[in-house]
């Protein structure tokens, strides 16, 4: 199939979506084939010090220094 009939969101990376809590959830929704996800709790990562969100999937993640989301080991 050409790449003019893909949709947009469907090559994108974590690292690529926008640093909000809505595109993260949309982000995670989407490759989750369409299943809900929701956040759990915000929290400070220790190792970090960065702001991380535990999500309804059991991950946890965080914007790093560039303005892009990463996941939490």
């Amino acid at each position: 199939m050409s790449r003019g009939f893909t949709r947009e969101y469907e090559d994108q990376w974590l690292h690529e979506i926008p640093p909000t809590m809505a595109a993260l959830i949309q982000y995670l929704t989407r490759e989750n084939n369409g299943i809900p996800i929701y956040e759990r709790r915000t929290y400070t990562d220790p190792a970090t010090g960065r702001e991380a969100h535990e999500m309804s999937n059991s991950l946890s993640y965080a914007v790093d220094e560039k303005n892009q989301w990463y996941m939490l080991d």
